[in-house]
């Protein structure tokens, strides 16, 4: 905690204890001596009322305002006060900017049609490619099945039905060359025949039997080895191909999903080109403001009273989006917009009278009606001045009188109450004194507080609805003792209420002590040291001054006897 709050803090307590030990003074304290200027109590018609400043404007007007986006500048406006019809122009504004926008967006929108196009096209190109691709690849799947297929089924049992056919033609030729050298050998034993040509029927056998063994290990060979060899390269072929189509159908859809996603991209590109240049197109448009009804052209700038700027619209001035132009009032009735300080937002509510003068039209009052009060405080007054919060209120004027123009400045008395017969005094004359009010009233020839209860005031005199009576004489200037009402309830507590209520001041200041740091402690402990020793010196400084007035006193009367 800074010292600054310590200090704020140990100040507050020694006060409270001043305002403690001191109190016995200020309520023994006589208002015999009680003198100054005087008001004697009357009664008659009483309005309670207050006044606020506004500006006359049409109650029902067309806003004409800047549409163009960003800051823009005036080339032509129309004059203030010219009577318009609709359809006339009112404002051109600068357009050189947006032409300019204009003819980029034209060149950015041919390309991006191009673009679109060729991702179009090129779309169609991927489709197509596409599709071969995943047709080949079905093909090479079949032929792949067909060829398994094929082996399997006919070119298999072929070669082996071709297998068997040649061992059994090897068996018969063996058959018949064994039976032919029996015959060459009995021949060969009568002579018929030489041992060669036995010796080559023997060969002969020898061959055959020789083609049998060869016969049968080709059988084997094309059962054990080659049928299960061709088997395995057909099957792998077909899954081969099937991975393949897998494969080619998975990329064929994914560039045809990229490529529909480009085509989508240049699509949305080229539909936000057309957009930006449709927006250009239309601010273009808005750069001529052409009124919407027959009206009298009045500037916002006027109608308003804008402090920040110093001169009216006029060609050259530079304004922004969403800017307040031109006013066109639709009508002849009007209304007048004031600002109701916060302090009088609770006794002003809908529906209360106003009566309203012009400084233009001097001589005639003008009556209205509250009709709405803003909920929050106005945030522009709020901006200049934090400290200000004032309600926005619109007041509707009766009749429809022509002589009323938007922008005059006018003085609005909401009237609040009135009553035809009230007692009342002046606002000052009336104090607090805690949580009563008190007027001091001439009895014999001093002054005696009178607890009173009261009503509204117009912040010059107040309604006084008990405690007073026509011809009462009441002080104007009562002695201030606002700043001693805490002090006077403290002393009408009782002994106990006092007691808790000093004990927990101590248990707030103890409290205090325990959470601060040893630094800040100790300077508290200092400060509150210090501030006792003033406490009792100024104590001792009273009771001496009462003690010195007392003797003075005894004194007196004693040199009178």
């Amino acid at each position: 905690m800074s010292k600054k709050k310590i200090y704020l803090i140990s100040t507050v307590a020694v006060v409270a204890i001043v305002i403690l030990l001191s109190g016995q003074f200020l309520k023994t304290k006589d208002n015999s001596d009680l003198t100054g200027p005087t008001y004697t109590v009357k009664h008659g018609p009483l309005t309670i009322s207050f006044v606020e400043s506004g500006t006359i404007k049409a109650r029902e007007q067309t806003i004409i305002k800047n549409e163009v986006e960003g800051k823009t500048s005036i080339i032509s406006i129309i004059p203030e006060g010219t009577r318009v019809k609709k359809g006339d122009l009112l404002i051109e504004l600068d357009a050189s900017t947006l032409q300019d926008q204009k003819i980029d967006r034209d060149i950015a929108v041919q390309n991006t049609e191009a673009e679109y196009i060729g991702a179009k096209e090129s779309l169609a190109v991927v489709e197509n490619q596409a599709k071969s691709d995943v047709d080949l690849a079905k093909l090479t799947l079949d032929f792949a099945r067909q060829d398994l297929d094929k082996y399997i089924k006919g070119e298999h049992p072929y070669e082996l039905d071709k297998a068997n056919a040649d061992i059994t033609l090897a068996e018969e030729q063996l058959t018949r060359a064994d039976e032919t050298l029996k015959w060459s050998e009995k021949l060969f034993e009568q002579n018929y025949i030489s041992k060669t040509e036995m010796e080559a029927d023997k060969l002969s056998k020898d061959e055959k039997e020789l083609a049998v063994k060869l016969a049968n290990k080709s059988k084997d060979l094309l059962i054990e080895y080659t049928y299960k060899r061709n088997l395995a390269k057909f099957q792998s072929d077909v899954n081969q191909a099937e991975m393949a189509m897998e494969r080619t159908e998975r990329k064929a859809k994914a560039d045809v999903i990229q490529s529909q996603a480009q085509l989508k991209a240049k699509q949305s590109e080229y539909e936000r080109q057309k957009d930006k240049l449709a927006k250009v197109k239309d601010q273009i448009s808005k750069t001529k403001i052409y009124a919407p009804t027959d009206g009298l052209a009045i500037y916002a700038t006027s109608a308003k009273g804008e402090w920040w700027r110093n001169e009216p619209l006029a060609e050259g001035t530079q304004i922004e989006e969403k800017e307040e132009l031109i006013y066109l009032p639709t009508g002849n009735s009007s209304k007048a917009e004031v600002t109701i300080h916060e302090s009088n937002l609770k006794k002003t509510s809908k529906g209360m009278p106003v009566i309203i003068t012009i400084d233009a039209v001097p001589g005639t009052i003008f009556y209205g009606t509250v009709e709405s009060i803003a909920p929050l405080p106005d945030a522009r007054s709020m901006w200049m001045n934090p400290d200000l919060k004032v309600y926005t209120t619109e007041i509707y004027i009766d009749g429809n009188d022509p002589t009323l123009r938007t922008g005059m400045s006018c003085q609005a008395e909401i009237i609040i109450q009135q009553y035809k017969d009230a007692i009342y005094v002046p606002l000052q004359t009336v104090i607090k004194m805690g949580t009563d009010f008190n007027v001091y009233v001439k009895s014999g020839k001093s002054f005696e507080p009178r607890k009173v209860k009261i009503g509204l005031d117009n912040n010059k005199v107040i309604h006084i609805i008990e405690g007073l009576k026509d011809g009462d004489i009441v002080l104007l200037n009562p002695p201030l003792k606002s700043a001693a009402a805490d002090l006077e309830n403290r002393n009408s507590l009782n002994e106990e209420n006092k007691k808790e209520l000093n004990r927990k001041i101590s248990e707030k200041l103890k409290n205090l002590e325990a959470n601060l740091p040893a630094a800040d402690t100790n300077q508290l402990s200092t400060n509150k040291s210090q501030n006792m020793q003033d406490i009792k010196e100024k104590t001792h400084q009273t009771h001496d001054r009462k003690k010195h007035e007392g003797s003075e006193s005894q004194g007196k009367k004693e040199g009178k006897q």
